[in-house]
């Protein structure tokens, strides 16, 4: 019986092959220019281990984790299901290794530790067998780490930090648990939905324009804050309004307005927000006593502009809980890891297309009519011919039909697991 080859002879027995057959194709145009290439590959400081600069690309798989697919569809039953039998299986063989989270390991690096990450990657399927076990972090652990961030909401950057760990040391029997209450609410949702429909899915912040069982559009979103939710709904949107005025809802004029004012009494006129009675008379902010015991029983109304808390848009729907989607002059806040800043309703990024797309089948309302109404800074009501059914949902697991299963944070903790709930 022959002896068996140890990963590293074979690993190198590649390099070796692969660089040979690399110098054979330039060696034509001279000797100078094969050693050349054959130095790049030994000299390269990012190789890590002997196969990577050759497989990096294809060990990079962040895109594997996007589908077209929608959550809230009888395939993501069937997908989550078969998630679930095997997620089973898991648990049933002792699920994965804990990874201690004493270093912030990234490409480069050999350590103890990586042996454990390795283990702990192949067992959840974000690294395949055949990458093997050592100390090196290259390229295949790489790749894996940004696969497993993107599938788990975060910013796929390859660098163990915090985040990373503690989504690695969430046990696989928890994990299995998130998936199976969250297909108890996909079954909820398993009726039709509409040929065309938006939906807002809390716990990853994200949005999802559906036509014909295909996602359109996906939006990055920010949703309410822990103690002033999202709420759960169902609804159609039957409005868009461009140049949008502000009403402040009664929240945020007791818990945010009114201190403000308390310390800036130039607050509201540099803001463009004026006062109005039950009369519709414009109250002067003088006239207010701002360190009364309650908020002024007025109507806080911002003028359309720039600075508008909305800035170019607000879609409406019906709801008992006032809420609404909108624009926001405060791009930045969509870059940010944890987007559970709102008072309730949702911002929406790149809001413009989704306008588009909903405006699509309403007369005299394509994408430069909408520019250029925006451009003009008038505020404009416009019916969809076809209201768009929208429905803000709470899906913290879900997997599509290539395998990828994707958790978030229980932003809410509604899915009553304290290891779940928001880092």
């Amino acid at each position: 019986m022959s002896k068996p080859t140890r990963p590293d002879t074979l690993s190198r027995r590649r390099f070796i092959g692969r660089a040979a057959a690399l110098a054979a194709t330039t060696v034509a145009a001279g000797p100078a220019l094969a050693q050349t290439a054959i130095e790049e590959i030994i000299n390269s400081p990012r190789r890590g281990s002997w196969d990577d600069q050759f497989d990096a690309k294809s060990s990079r798989s962040v895109a594997a984790t996007a589908t077209r697919h929608p959550i809230a569809s009888a395939d993501t039953i069937a997908f989550v299901e078969r998630a679930i039998f095997d997620y089973q299986n898991l648990v049933a063989q002792g699920g994965w290794p804990f990874v201690p989270p004493t270093k912030k390991l990234r490409m480069g690096v050999s350590e103890p530790e990586v042996r454990i990450l390795r283990q702990r990657l192949i067992a959840s399927g974000d690294l395949d067998r055949s990458a093997g076990l050592s100390n090196a972090f290259d390229s295949y652990v790489d790749g894996a780490v940004k696969k497993f961030q993107a599938r788990h909401g975060l910013p796929p950057d390859g660098v163990l930090g915090n985040y990373t760990y503690q989504a690695l040391n969430v046990s696989a029997d928890v994990r299995l648990g998130q998936l199976e209450t969250n297909l108890v609410r996909l079954r909820s949702m398993s009726g039709f939905l509409g040929d065309r429909y938006v939906m807002v899915n809390i716990p990853a912040a994200q949005i999802e324009a559906v036509e014909n069982g295909s996602v359109v559009l996906r939006h990055t979103a920010i949703v309410g804050k822990i103690d002033r939710q999202t709420p759960i709904l169902n609804s159609k949107i039957h409005e868009i309004i461009l140049n949008p005025y502000w009403t402040s809802p009664r929240s945020i004029i007791e818990k945010d307005i009114v201190p403000l004012m308390r310390k800036d009494p130039t607050y509201l006129a540099r803001n463009n927000i004026r006062l109005f009675d039950n009369k519709g008379n414009e109250v002067a902010p003088e006239m207010v006593d701002w360190h009364a015991e309650k908020a002024p029983n007025l109507m806080f109304r911002q003028d359309p502009g720039k600075g508008n808390a909305m800035s170019s848009t607000k879609i409406n729907f019906h709801n008992p809980h006032a809420v609404y989607m909108h624009d926001t002059p405060q791009q930045g806040v969509f870059n940010k890891l944890m987007r559970f800043e709102s008072s309730g309703c949702v911002r929406v990024q790149n809001v413009r297309d989704l306008n588009t797309w909903l405006l699509r089948d309403t007369p005299g309302w394509n994408r430069q009519a909408i520019e250029a109404t925006i451009a003009q800074g008038d505020n404009k009501e416009i019916a969809l011919s076809t209201p768009v059914p929208v429905y803000f949902t709470y899906f913290s697991a879900w997997a599509s039909g290539d395998g990828v299963v994707q958790f978030r944070d229980d932003v809410y903790e509604r899915d009553g697991v304290e290891e779940l709930a928001l880092r």
